[in-house]
């Protein structure tokens, strides 16, 4: 095999590797990005030690049943953002005729790399 197609196959995939990497550089910050840290309670670093057998004061009602009143929420029948279906429709044309295009001229590479056939006489 000719040793220029061996250099290409090691080339495409060190570029495949690089890529990988590259992604996971980019999205590395974000996903282990945290929010500053929440301030403290008072006296949280030297606690004051509780008797054994004190308990904490009772929780008021809400907070076992929920809110005592609850307003209705609106219902808007239209969402705000997202995309329209106009957008969808245009990148899926994109998409369509993209993939066409490098199907065609790939068809095309590889029909002019094939050796022609001749009758053999």
């Amino acid at each position: 095999m000719n040793p220029v197609r061996h250099l290409r196959r090691v080339a495409g995939v060190l570029a495949g590797l690089a890529g990988a990497w590259l992604g996971l550089a980019v999205a590395a910050p974000a996903a282990f990005a945290i929010g500053p840290p929440t301030p403290r309670p008072a006296g949280y670093l030297s606690p004051t030690p509780l008797p054994i057998r004190e308990k904490h004061p009772p929780l008021p009602y809400g907070h076992w049943t929920g809110p005592v009143y609850k307003a209705p929420v609106p219902v808007h029948a239209v969402v705000a953002g997202g995309m329209p279906g106009w957008q969808i429709a245009l990148i899926a044309l994109g998409a369509a005729l993209l993939a066409a295009t490098i199907a065609v001229l790939a068809d095309r590479a590889w029909a002019a790399r094939r050796k022609q056939l001749t009758a053999a006489t």
